[in-house]
């Protein structure tokens, strides 16, 4: 696992990549914050008062001297970052509701990444997944391929990386749907130095069973290829025609996947939460996740149940989405 992310600090080293961290009045996140100070690998930034933050490292025992500290109420540019969130909210907002939104530390961290003060967000220690996703969704938006983000999780095991998606977003995904994301995935994978190999997930395996629910997997993969020739990308599939080569000899001997795949696509949210957590609990894979793709800039969500070092990783995790881009 410590490969992984040997990896990603090395593809982040020396870019001075920031990450704003909304929550900075959590234990874990001013522990992750200054380790990340101190290694040098992000700057973090902080949102809240800076004599409270302060004061809490110290009970803490940490020293966040080196991470920048921002307080909405108290933060010079902030006439400029309404204005900028009126101008983006396109009439949703007026000038009087956006000093009331920003002074929300999800909102006011948000709008630090869409102005470029920082080039990514990592909440959710304290906030639900809603909190921090409907900011991003409505300020930093979908990226121009696609009009929904969905979740992936990167699925560990000593020197074994796959990519498993949407297990973390969108509940029942068209074709349209499934097609970007398996192409975000893509991006996603490369991230991570896994050359992506993408297998479109069913219960059926190139026509062995017929229903709609083969048939948006079947339509996706149609519409994945024509939006991008370039992906090394097949369906549908059962798992193990996917992913075990004596199998996929026999039930797909024509594919490009010859049970060699890497990033899965689940037809479902309830088959890719399902599906991860088997090969987490089961198969003693570390999940790491979820990552939020699509977006315009990168933004993650923590578990409310989340340590120090899962708030560290994902910051990793974060950057590395911002020095892809």
């Amino acid at each position: 696992m410590s490969n992984l992310f040997d990896q990603l600090t090395n593809k982040i080293s020396g870019k001075d990549k920031k990450i704003v961290f909304p929550e900075g009045l959590d234990e874990r996140i001013l522990t992750a914050a200054s380790k990340l100070s101190q290694d040098g690998v992000v700057l973090p930034i902080l949102i809240g008062n800076k004599e409270s933050i302060a004061q809490k490292a110290k009970e803490v025992g940490v020293d966040v001297t080196s991470c920048e500290i921002l307080d909405p109420n108290n933060y010079p540019d902030f006439d400029a970052m309404v204005q900028a969130f009126v101008e983006r909210r396109k009439g949703k907002a007026t000038e009087e509701d956006a000093r009331k939104i920003l002074l929300d530390e999800n909102y006011f961290g948000t709008m630090l990444v869409y102005m470029n003060k920082a080039d990514g967000l990592v909440s959710g220690a304290a906030h639900s997944t809603a909190d921090t996703v409907r900011p991003a969704l409505q300020i930093i938006k979908t990226n121009g391929r696609v009009k929904k983000t969905s979740g992936v999780f990167i699925m560990v095991r000593d020197e074994e990386k796959y990519v498993f998606a949407d297990c973390a977003i969108n509940i029942s995904p068209n074709s349209q749907d499934l097609a970007e994301i398996a192409a975000e995935s893509a991006v996603t994978a490369k991230l991570f130095d896994v050359d992506p190999r993408i297998a479109m997930l069913s219960f059926s395996t190139k026509g062995s069973a017929k229903s709609p629910e083969t048939e948006k997997v079947e339509e996706a993969l149609k519409i994945a290829k024509e939006n991008d020739p370039s992906l090394v990308i097949d369906g549908e599939f059962q798992f193990d025609a996917a992913f075990v080569p004596s199998v996929a000899q026999k039930k797909a001997p024509d594919s490009v996947i010859k049970g060699d795949a890497n990033v899965f696509i689940f037809p479902s949210l309830e088959a890719g939460n399902i599906g991860y957590k088997i090969a987490q609990r089961l198969g003693n894979f570390e999940a790491v996740g979820p990552i939020l793709q699509g977006l315009n800039k990168p933004v993650n969500d923590l578990s409310r149940g989340c340590s120090s070092e899962d708030v560290y990783k994902l910051a990793l995790i974060t950057a590395a989405q911002a020095v892809g881009e």
